[in-house]
């Protein structure tokens, strides 16, 4: 697959066929239209094409509204959706001139001029240009004259998508990581870079690696222990990453040792590396327990064995 972050980076093809969307986790709804994406350009001898945007549309029309999250960064969006065999995905920046195109100047310029599209697959419900002025019906009424042709996907499956979107969020906010697995078609995930924590963790025989989630739009799930699996990615050698290993997820301000802010943590089973500046993969399985305040030390140092073998016996 090929990546462009910028509409104008990408040359005009022959034959593409095109669709447009966030398409936020990949998860299954999204996989029902990029799957038919892929088959008509199969079945017409085109290109497959993505136009997504970043920043998200509503970081640029709503900037005040921070309540913003989503299950993936850009750059996990385009590792989901190679998985997919798609030819072409355009992240093209999203700013206030692009959203004041209108509908038909988007229609000329963005999809007829800079994509060459040939085959449009879309939701009856997919609103663009200015105001979101344009709709299903701009497309069909424009078809014949820029020569392209308009597939609409079904209500039911953008409904499902709507619907697979709220519920994979709102799992995830309550900690049932296993609900938004069954949604996305595979274990949520977060990348994170290791950076320098206090070592408490290590002090207490639980060593952990401190993550810094560097895109602060990306949703983090509820506070408390998980049974993660994680890969150790070395920036420095691009493509490289280790084996997943077990491990155990915490999420939390730390109440035990009067902590005040929100981090991740990463217990790596049987793991003495130095992974410091290094990033993890951390693929949340199951959640163990909620974050709570312990009476001492040592009682928080009993849970955690507890906690432990607890993942152990879930990740066998």
């Amino acid at each position: 697959m090929k990546v462009y972050h910028h509409i104008d980076e990408f040359q005009k093809l022959e034959n593409a066929v095109v669709t447009i969307g966030t398409f936020d986790g990949v998860h299954f709804g999204h996989k029902k239209i990029i799957n038919r994406l892929t088959e008509v350009a199969a079945e017409t001898g085109g290109e497959s094409v993505i136009l997504t945007f970043f920043p998200h549309p509503r970081m640029i029309i709503n900037p005040q509204d921070a309540s913003l999250k989503l299950l993936t960064t850009i750059t996990e969006k385009a590792e989901l959706l190679e998985q997919l065999r798609v030819d072409h995905l355009i992240i093209t920046p999203f700013t206030r001139d692009f959203s004041n195109l209108s509908a038909e100047t988007y229609i000329q310029q963005v999809l007829v001029e800079k994509i060459g599209t040939k085959r449009i697959i879309i939701g009856y419900d997919h609103r663009f240009g200015k105001d979101r002025q344009g709709d299903l019906s701009h497309l069909q009424k424009y078809a014949a004259e820029y020569g392209f042709e308009v597939e609409e996907i079904p209500e039911q499956d953008i409904h499902e998508v709507a619907v697979s979107s709220t519920q994979i969020r709102n799992a995830l906010s309550k900690g049932d990581v296993q609900t938004a697995a069954d949604f996305l078609g595979y274990p949520f995930y977060l990348t994170g870079k290791v950076i320098k924590g206090d070592r408490l963790g290590r002090q207490m025989g639980f060593p952990t690696a401190n993550l810094l989630i560097e895109e602060t739009y990306k949703l983090i799930p509820a506070d408390g222990i998980y049974a993660v699996k994680v890969e150790v990615i070395d920036p420095k050698t691009p493509g490289s990453k280790s084996d997943l290993l077990d491990a155990m997820a915490y999420i939390g301000t730390r109440p035990t040792i009067s902590g005040m802010t929100r981090n991740i943590e990463v217990n790596i089973f049987n793991f003495d590396q130095e992974i410091y500046r290094q990033y993890l993969k951390v693929y949340f399985y199951h959640f163990i327990r909620e974050d709570k305040r312990f009476d001492s030390i040592d009682e928080l140092k009993h849970q955690i064995q507890l906690d432990k073998e607890a993942v152990l016996d879930l990740l066998r």
